[in-house]
C-alpha cells in the first residue's frame, strides 16, 4: 500500500491485489523508527500516523528479575532525529495507509495466478477475465514470495532463524511505567510496546525447533514468563487466549543479487526479510516504497529507475538485515550463562549514549528527492 501511495503521488495508476477476502487487520504492534516515519512523511501520511501513535520516550532492557541493563532515551533520539520512536498497532497503520488510497485501487479477495514477464508485463488474477497490462509489477508478496522464486530459481529462499515468537495486544489498558521495554533471559525475550489508547502489544520470543506449537499458547507464555518482573504478569493477565499469534521467525540469510528484474521490483520482505531484533523490518519496506517512487519520478525509463532503486536499496537493506541477525545472536538467542554474564556486564557499563548511537546507525535515513 505504501508503494501504491507513492506511485499515485507521481501520477501513476495503481492496483493493489490482496488475496485476503476480509481485511481484518490481523497483527500485533509495530515500532516506527525515524527512517520509517520520514518515509511515511514523504508519502503524505506521516502526520496521520504521528497523531495515532504513542512516542516511546521511556524504557530499555532488563533482566528477568527487573534489573536494568540499558536505558532508552527517547528524548535524545528526538533531539538527534526530530522524532522519538513511535508505537502503533499494525492494524491502525494499515487503516491509515488504506485511507490514503482510493477504494477502487485496492482489490481484496483476489489472487495473482500468473505474471507474464514480457514487456509490458501481463498479470492474470482471479478477479477478472481480462489480464492487467502493467508498466511495472511491484512484488510485495512477503517472505514466501512466489515471484521472487520465479525470478531467482537458484536462491535457497527463507531460512529459520532458530527463534519462534508469540505475541498479542492486550484486551484492555494496562498500567505501564515505560513506553517500550525488552527483557532478556537465557534463550528468551519478552517485550512490550505501549499504545496511545493505553493498551499494549507484548511479544515473547523463544529459542525453539521450527514448527513447534502449543495447545494453549497463552498458558505456555505464562508458564515461561509468568514469574518475570512486572508488568509482564499484568500484560498476560490482560490478554485473551484467542488473541495470541504464533509465528516462526524466518529470514533471507542469502542476499538477493538484485531487487529488480526487467520491469519487476521486489519490495519489503520479498526482497529482504529480516529478524525483528532491530525493529527495522517494516521501516525498511517503507524506505523501499519511498525510494521506488522517487526513482520513477526522476529517471527517464522504468528500467533505469529500477536500476537506481536497486542500487539505493539493496546495500542498505542487506546491511540492516545482517545487523539485525547479529543483534539477535547477542540478545535474545544467547543462552550460555557465561556469555550472558559478559553481555550483561558490558551493557551495564556502557554509557546511555551508546544505545542512542546504535539506533542512529540504522534510523538516520533521509528519503531521496522527488521531481
Amino acid at each position: 500500500m505504501a508503494a501504491a501511495i507513492g506511485l499515485r503521488l507521481i501520477g501513476w495508476e495503481t492496483t493493489v491485489i490482496e488475496r485476503a477476502p476480509v481485511l481484518d487487520d490481523a497483527g500485533a504492534g509495530i515500532s516506527l523508527h525515524a527512517n520509517g516515519i520520514r518515509a511515511l512523511e514523504s508519502l503524505g501520511v506521516g502526520e496521520a500516523v504521528r497523531a495515532a501513535a504513542r512516542p516511546q520516550y521511556t524504557g530499555g532492557t532488563r533482566t528477568p528479575d527487573g534489573r536494568r541493563l540499558a536505558r532508552m532515551d527517547g528524548a535524545a533520539l528526538e533531539r538527534e532525529l526530530g522524532t522519538p520512536i513511535l508505537g502503533i498497532p499494525r492494524a491502525t497503520l494499515h487503516r491509515l495507509l488504506r485511507e490514503a488510497l482510493p477504494p477502487e485501487s485496492l482489490v481484496i479477495g483476489a489472487e495473482v495466478t500468473s505474471v507474464d514477464l514480457s514487456r509490458p508485463p501481463r498479470v492474470r488474477t482471479t478477479f477478472g477475465d481480462s489480464p492487467l497490462d502493467a508498466d511495472l509489477v511491484v512484488a510485495a508478496d512477503g517472505i514466501g514470495s512466489r515471484l521472487r522464486t520465479r525470478l531467482f530459481p537458484g536462491h535457497p529462499g527463507p531460512s529459520y532463524s532458530g527463534s519462534t515468537v508469540l505475541r498479542a495486544i492486550t484486551e484492555r489498558p494496562v498500567d505501564l511505567r515505560t513506553d517500550f521495554e525488552l527483557t532478556w533471559g537465557p534463550g528468551a525475550e519478552f517485550g512490550h510496546i505501549a499504545f496511545a489508547d493505553g493498551r499494549a502489544e507484548w511479544h515473547a520470543v523463544l529459542n525453539a525447533p521450527a514448527g513447534v506449537r502449543y495447545p494453549d499458547p497463552l498458558a505456555e507464555v505464562r508458564r515461561r514468563f509468568g514469574d518475570w518482573h512486572a508488568p509482564i504478569p499484568a500484560l498476560l493477565a490482560a490478554s485473551r487466549p484467542e488473541a495470541v499469534l504464533h509465528h516462526d521467525v524466518n529470514e533471507l540469510v542469502t542476499p538477493l543479487p538484485s531487487y529488480a528484474v526487467g520491469r519487476v521490483a521486489l519490495l519489503g520482505d520479498a526482497a529482504h526479510a529480516m529478524t525483528p531484533n532491530l525493529g527495522q523490518g517494516a521501516c525498511q519496506a517503507l524506505e523501499d516504497a519511498a525510494t521506488l517512487a522517487a526513482a520513477l519520478s526522476t529517471e527517464p525509463t522504468v528500467e533505469s529507475a529500477l536500476t537506481r532503486y536497486d542500487a539505493a536499496r539493496r546495500p542498505r537493506a542487506q546491511s540492516v538485515a545482517r545487523a539485525a541477525r547479529q543483534a539477535g545472536r547477542m540478545g535474545q538467542q544467547l543462552s550460555h550463562p557465561m556469555a550472558i554474564a559478559l553481555r550483561n556486564t558490558a551493557l551495564r557499563m556502557a554509557p546511555s549514549r551508546a544505545t542512542v548511537r546504535t539506533i542512529l546507525r540504522h534510523a538516520d535515513w533521509t528519503p531521496p528527492r522527488w521531481d
